[in-house]
């Protein structure tokens, strides 16, 4: 298996990797500084010519999107911390990852290159679309709904029933109480709309 991206996110997943006895072949990563992360090799291109399964490791969502979409030769895989709490009744697409303490639970669908970080809690019936970035403590209570390539921030809690749109920025420790459109960024407590991020 390869990571792509040798970062601190990437450390995280090789040993995510380790726990789970699957054997990782090295990092890509397109800076020719970086030799070796965790005594593997770092092999200073791109995915072009290699085979095989392999996950992404870049925090960046659209950074995320770009490659899945560029290096779609790759089989992509998920990888779940054996220190998750993961329901049985979960549905999760290709490349997830989701990392220790994080609990997801029943009836959960997670689209594909998300990230459902450290301790992050997603309560039932939840909806996260594709490349989404779930930071660390964030809590997502039942029924909340989180748009294509939206990050939410450390800390964040977004209540029940909420829907967030696409491409959004929730701040750290945001608290979301209402609906949250396409783009927009969000502070506060209550969680308020500053701009939005347009493409």
């Amino acid at each position: 298996m390869y990571l792509y991206g040798a970062s601190g996110h990437g450390k995280v997943i090789a040993e995510i990797a380790e726990q789970l006895n699957i054997s990782i072949d090295g990092f890509i990563d397109g800076n020719s500084a970086i030799t070796s992360v965790l005594d593997y090799k770092v092999i200073a291109s791109d995915a072009l010519g290699l085979e095989g399964k392999a996950v992404i490791s870049i925090g960046n969502n659209k950074i995320r999107k770009l490659i899945a979409n560029r290096d779609n030769h790759l089989n992509y895989i998920t990888l779940f911390s054996p220190k998750a709490n993961i329901s049985c009744r979960v549905l999760i697409d290709e490349g997830t990852v989701v990392m220790m303490g994080a609990t997801v639970n029943s009836e959960v669908k997670i689209g594909k290159h998300c990230i459902i970080n450290t301790n992050a809690s997603v309560d039932h019936d939840c909806v996260i679309k594709d490349y989404v970035h779930i930071s660390p403590n964030v809590g997502l209570a039942g029924n909340v709904e989180v748009g294509e390539g939206t990050h939410i921030g450390i800390g964040a809690a977004v209540i029940q029933g909420v829907k967030i749109g696409e491409w959004c920025t929730i701040g750290a420790g945001t608290v979301v109480i209402k609906d949250i459109p396409d783009y927009a960024v969000v502070v506060g407590n209550p969680g308020k709309i500053i701009k939005y991020n347009r493409e």
